[in-house]
């Protein structure tokens, strides 16, 4: 057996250890629903806040990243700013949620909407969000597991079968302790995830021979816009360095031919919305009524995910897809000369850019066995960071949203955990399925589920913030929103297909994201349906949620103007930093193809746009985690009106 497959297996079996071990610890103190699906609301401070964090970056970040950063340039560098965007979500809505949660023992997110707005409708659409988040994630994460142990192990471990039994050790770890065993598991992951990530940055620096040769060879990239897998932008520099336009204005994706790159400043905003979709996705709202205390918030969202992982993904990982051109994943730069040597198989990684991680992986697995095997459990911990979080959600959800809300609302303990059992297999069995005999859907679906997730904002606005969101109102627009998406997807025009009468708009028309037609929709419904169905009585019962919020979480004295300026800032930051204003990052730190000479911070100005970026959305989160106090603790504490209704069992269990 190779010196790398049995680092690999020593590694897996060390991680399926510690997974197991967190399994049965939890499980040993999972006795009644609320401990298995919310933790008992007994998360501790650094628990939660490196679980999230793994949870909201995970394999996408790990193997999808550094892939399209090398297929698209620097164009794709933006997504670093999720690390921004994602938290930003967070602050305003997590601590609130918290908040009703713990006043009024909710354990699903559907439980909290059906009680605001009296109504069942919205807590089926909930779940349906939920779903339609966790069967897709979960293939996506399944498959790229299974790749990961493939490729290393030189196909030694086909990747179906890695798949499947990488799925059972997941399975058996949620199943057994719920959604304690996947936070446990999760602050690992998150670890692992961050150290993965420099690493693979710092394998792609070594092959170049340091930063110097680094800096020197993208220089001269720069300079021949011809070897760009998008050509020329309108202004003649390379689409690896400069964004193609503010904005296309022709029909979806697939219907036009690229020039100078897809990421105009329009998509690049509107799919950074969809990114903000992962923490408004039901399974957050279920991490944030695990949370013992609001305590751990501010620094998930200020100082794990934007400042530590902002800073890994705009720099560790923007090196490792800008350097792959220089280590021939690109068969142009290679045959122009430019590239230093030829470690990345060229033609593997065109065809296929989220195996470049992979490849990267394996190019050490002759010299380091050890740390190859090493970074797939980092590759396998991110990946699995996500699918258990939405798995625990998801099976969360169907027990209490659908089984004990409709078919058996006098469930036991007993029942209830059993049942949450049983809708785990049946998510994580269609999940294997589609990753095994439907691969090429994925990544469609995973865009529908972050835009489904982006759905949610109205309706968890008007139950934080926004009293005059009525019912109808929620419910109406958050269908309107899953439909626009749908018709903004490949799905739709599939599906229009088959009555014979195609869609004329194609895929995210005119470079706008599924995510914003849905929330255009949404919008556009919510308040034309609000502002016709107000009811006294809605309101009253209404108020009853608005009042505690604001004894509670209202704003310091003297906050309110401070609050609007910090809401301009929100929007200044979007449209500077992901927006059509990053235009003025293409060359405001030199043109793209000046050379090192000619950009200020010595790398391309587009890149150093971004990194100013990062730097001003870590301190715009921090003027909304802490200046705000919208992830500080409530000024008081909050007394819980009820038992908590997750532990709501017949009288004789009780006793």
């Amino acid at each position: 057996m190779e010196a790398k497959v049995l680092w690999l297996f020593v590694f897996v079996a060390l991680y399926w250890a510690y997974c197991v071990f967190w399994g049965f610890r939890a499980a040993a103190g999972a006795k009644t629903p609320s401990d298995f699906f919310i933790a008992g609301r007994r998360l501790t401070f650094w628990v939660f806040a490196l679980a999230v964090t793994a949870a909201s970056f995970s394999g996408w970040s790990f193997l999808d990243q550094p892939g399209l950063l090398y297929r698209d340039g620097l164009q794709f560098g933006f997504a670093a700013l999720a690390a921004i965007a994602i938290p930003l979500t967070g602050v305003l809505f997590l601590k609130r949620q918290w908040m009703l949660g713990t006043r009024y023992g909710y354990v699903t997110p559907g439980e909290m909407l059906a009680d605001y707005f009296q109504g069942d409708l919205i807590r089926l659409l909930t779940l349906l969000v939920a779903l339609v988040f966790a069967i897709p994630f979960l293939a996506l994460q399944l498959l790229a597991s299974g790749a990961l142990v493939a490729v290393l192990t030189d196909d030694f471990v086909p990747q179906s079968a890695a798949m499947w039994a990488l799925a059972a050790v997941l399975l058996f770890y949620v199943a057994a302790g719920g959604l304690r065993a996947v936070a446990e598991v999760g602050a690992l992951q998150c670890l692992l995830l961050g150290f993965g990530l420099v690493a693979i940055g710092l394998i792609a620096l070594g092959h170049i021979g340091g930063w110097d040769n680094f800096a020197e060879d993208i220089a001269a990239l720069a300079q021949r816009p011809d070897l760009a897998r998008w050509g020329a932008t309108a202004e003649g520099y390379s689409s690896y360095f400069a964004l193609p336009g503010a904005i296309a204005l022709e029909p979806g994706l697939d219907l036009q031919p690229s020039s100078g790159g897809l990421w105009t400043g329009v998509l690049c905003l509107t799919f950074i919305l969809a990114l903000m979709g992962i923490q408004s996705s039901p399974a957050f709202s279920m991490w944030a009524f695990g949370s013992a205390d609001p305590k751990p918030f501010g620094t998930q969202q200020v100082w794990v995910s934007s400042f530590c992982f902002g800073l890994i993904l705009v720099g560790f990982v923007a090196v490792a897809g800008l350097a792959a051109h220089l280590l021939g994943a690109n068969p142009t730069v290679t045959d122009a000369g430019l590239a230093r040597n030829a470690l990345l198989p060229g033609e593997v990684i065109a065809a296929r850019p989220d195996s470049l991680v992979l490849h990267y992986i394996h190019s050490v697995a002759g010299d380091l066995p050890w740390l190859a095997g090493l970074l797939v459990v980092c590759g396998l911990a991110a990946i699995q960071s996500t699918a258990a979080a939405l798995l625990a959600s998801a099976s969360g959800m169907m027990t209490r949203d659908l089984y004990k809300r409709f078919v058996n609302p006098m469930a036991s303990y007993a029942t209830q955990k059993l049942a949450g059992r049983l809708f785990l297999v049946l998510l994580i069995v269609p999940a294997l399925l589609l990753a095994d005999f439907a691969p090429g859907s994925l990544l469609t679906w995973g865009s529908i589920a972050l835009a489904f997730g982006f759905q949610m904002w109205p309706a968890l606005a008007a139950v934080c913030w926004l009293p005059w969101i009525t019912r109808a109102g929620a419910t109406l627009g958050l269908a309107a929103g899953m439909i626009a998406v749908l018709l903004t997807e490949p799905v739709g025009g599939f599906l229009a297909g088959l009555v014979g009468s195609p869609l004329p708009w194609g895929t995210w028309p005119y470079s706008i994201h599924s995510a914003a037609w849905g929330m255009l929709a949404n919008l556009t419904v919510c308040l034309l349906v609000s502002a016709v169905t107000q009811r006294e009585g809605d309101k009253l019962h209404q108020s009853e949620f608005h009042e505690f919020l604001r004894r509670h979480a209202a704003p310091s004295p003297g906050g309110s103007g401070l609050a609007l300026l910090v809401s301009l800032l929100i929007l200044a930051w979007l449209a500077f930093a992901v927006g059509p204003g990053a235009l003025l990052g293409n060359s405001l730190f030199g043109a793209p193809d000046a050379g090192l000479e000619g950009w200020t911070f010595g790398i391309p100005s587009l890149w150093a746009w971004q990194g100013l970026a990062w730097l001003l959305g870590v301190c715009l989160i921090w003027l909304l985690a802490y200046k705000l106090a919208l992830s500080r603790a409530p000024r008081q504490e909050v007394e819980p009106l009820i038992e908590d209704i997750g532990d709501m069992a017949p009288l004789q269990e009780r006793e």
